[in-house]
C-alpha cells in the first residue's frame, strides 16, 4: 500500500475542514431545494417551509425502491454492449475496458416504463416520494463510500489516485483514494458517473410531467420543453458516453463520497429542481416566447455539441478531415493543443455551452422566482471551479506549452468576459 502524499501538496476544497462543511452542507443545500421547490413561495434564500421529522424522511419503501433502481441499471450495465472501449493509461502503463451501453440502458429503461405506464403504473405518486427517496440516497452513497474508503485500504499503490491520498481520513474519504474501484470488470465509479443518476433523473421528470397531468389534465408547455430540453442532455450524455472517459472525474479524481454523492443523489434529486418547481407553481408560456427559449437551447446544445465533438475527434484521430486542418501547438507530452476552431475560441467554450443551456432549462419558470435559477448559478460556480482545476492540471502536464495556449487564447469560457 502506498504511503500518503507529500504534505506539502495543496489541498483542495479547502482541505479536511472544508471537505467535512461539504459533507454536511450539500446534503442539506439538497433537503432545502426540495422542501421549497412544492412550498407556496417558493424563496430560494429564504427558510423552509418546515423542518422534517424522521417520519417525512425515513422510508423502508424509499429505500427498497433507490436499491432496486440500482440493481436494475447494474443488470443494464452488464448487459452486452455494442462497444467495449480502453480507457486512458494508468500508472502501470495497462488500460481498463469499459462497456459502452449507456445509451442502451437508457432505451431499455424508457421501454421498461413506457410498457409500465400503458399498464396502469402510478408513476406520478414518485413526485410525493423526493424527500424520503433522497434521504435514502444519501444514507446509501455515505455508507458506500465507506465501503470504498475500506477497500481502498488494499488497492495497490498503482491504483490509487493522485488527490485522494492525504492521510487525513476525512479528506479522502470525501476525495476517494482509489481511482477505479472494480469487482471483476464491473467498475464502480464508470458504472455511477452517467447511469442511475442521470437515467433517474430524466425519470423524475417523467413522473413530475405524469403527475402535472393528473393534476391538470394535461402537462403544461412549460413542463414539456423542461422535460424535452433535460432529455436531450441526459441521451446525448449517454450516446456519447466513451468521451466520459478522458475526463477528469474518470482519469483524476478518485472515487469517494464527492463522487458518489453527486452522481447518486444531488444530480437526480436537484437537477430536476425546474420540473419540481413546475408541478407546484405551474407557468403560463406563449408560443413565441417557447420558440426563443427553443433558439436559446439550440445554441448551447450546437456550442456544446460541436466543441465536445470536435475535442473527441481530434483526440481519437488527428488526421481526421473534420479536424486536420485546425492549428495546433505541440506539448512535450507527444502530444498537440488545440488552438483554433472552437478552442481556438475559448478555453472552454463546451462549458460555455453547458450554461447556455442552463439558461434555456430554467426561463420556461419564468422570473418571478429565483428559485427555478439555482441550477445555472450553482453550474456557473462549479464550472469556474472546475475550470480552474482544469488549469492547473494543464499547466503541470504541458508547461510553456499551456502558456503559449493561454496566450493564444486569453478568454477561459465567456468571449471578451472571462
Amino acid at each position: 500500500m502506498a504511503s500518503p502524499q507529500d504534505s506539502r501538496a495543496p489541498l483542495e476544497f479547502g482541505g479536511p475542514l472544508g471537505t467535512a462543511a461539504m459533507m454536511a452542507l450539500l446534503p442539506a443545500t439538497m433537503f432545502h431545494l426540495l422542501l421549497v421547490a412544492r412550498s407556496g413561495p417558493a424563496r430560494l434564500l429564504g427558510p423552509p417551509p418546515y423542518l422534517p421529522g424522521l417520519e417525512d424522511l425515513w422510508s423502508p419503501r424509499a429505500l427498497v425502491l433507490l436499491l432496486s433502481w440500482l440493481g436494475l441499471q447494474a443488470a443494464f450495465y452488464l448487459l452486452p454492449a455494442r462497444k467495449v472501449a480502453e480507457g486512458m493509461e494508468l500508472k502501470d502503463k495497462s488500460h481498463l475496458r469499459y462497456p459502452i451501453n449507456g445509451f442502451q440502458s437508457l432505451m431499455l429503461t424508457a421501454l421498461l416504463f413506457g410498457l409500465g405506464l400503458l399498464a396502469g403504473l402510478p408513476l406520478g405518486t414518485l413526485s410525493e416520494m423526493l424527500l424520503p427517496l433522497a434521504f435514502a440516497a444519501t444514507l446509501t452513497t455515505f455508507v458506500f463510500s465507506l465501503l470504498l474508503y475500506m477497500k481502498a485500504q488494499v488497492a495497490p499503490a498503482s491504483a490509487l489516485a493522485s488527490g485522494g491520498n492525504s492521510g487525513n481520513p476525512i479528506y479522502d474519504f470525501f476525495l476517494g483514494r482509489e481511482l477505479n474501484p472494480r469487482i471483476c470488470s464491473f467498475d464502480f465509479k464508470y458504472f455511477c458517473e452517467l447511469r442511475p443518476g442521470l437515467i433517474g433523473w430524466v425519470l423524475i421528470n417523467l413522473a413530475l410531467l405524469v403527475r402535472e397531468a393528473e393534476l391538470w389534465g394535461s402537462p403544461s408547455l412549460a413542463m414539456c420543453l423542461v422535460n424535452c430540453f433535460q432529455l436531450l442532455y441526459v441521451g446525448d450524455a449517454l450516446w456519447h458516453e466513451e468521451a466520459v472517459l478522458t475526463t477528469m472525474d474518470i482519469t483524476h479524481d478518485g472515487f469517494g463520497f464527492m463522487l458518489a454523492f453527486g452522481d447518486l443523489a444531488w444530480v437526480p434529486f436537484t437537477y430536476s429542481l425546474q420540473a419540481q418547481f413546475l408541478l407546484y407553481h405551474r407557468q403560463p408560456l406563449g408560443l413565441p416566447m417557447a420558440i426563443v427559449i427553443c433558439l436559446i437551447n439550440g445554441v448551447g446544445y450546437y456550442i456544446f455539441r460541436g466543441a465536445n465533438s470536435q475535442k473527441n475527434t481530434f483526440r481519437k484521430n488527428p488526421s481526421d478531415p473534420s479536424v486536420a486542418g485546425l492549428e495546433t501547438i505541440p506539448t512535450a507530452t507527444g502530444r498537440r493543443l488545440l488552438v483554433s476552431g472552437w478552442w481556438g475560441m475559448v478555453r472552454h467554450p463546451n462549458y460555455l455551452g453547458d450554461l447556455i443551456m442552463a439558461l434555456a432549462w430554467s426561463l420556461p419558470c419564468g422570473v418571478s422566482h429565483l428559485l427555478p435559477y439555482f441550477y445555472l448559478l450553482y453550474f456557473t460556480v462549479l464550472l469556474v471551479h472546475r475550470e480552474a482545476r482544469d488549469e492547473r492540471q494543464c499547466l503541470q502536464k504541458y508547461g510553456r506549452a499551456w502558456h503559449e495556449y493561454c496566450q493564444r487564447v486569453p478568454y477561459r469560457i465567456m468571449p471578451y468576459i472571462y
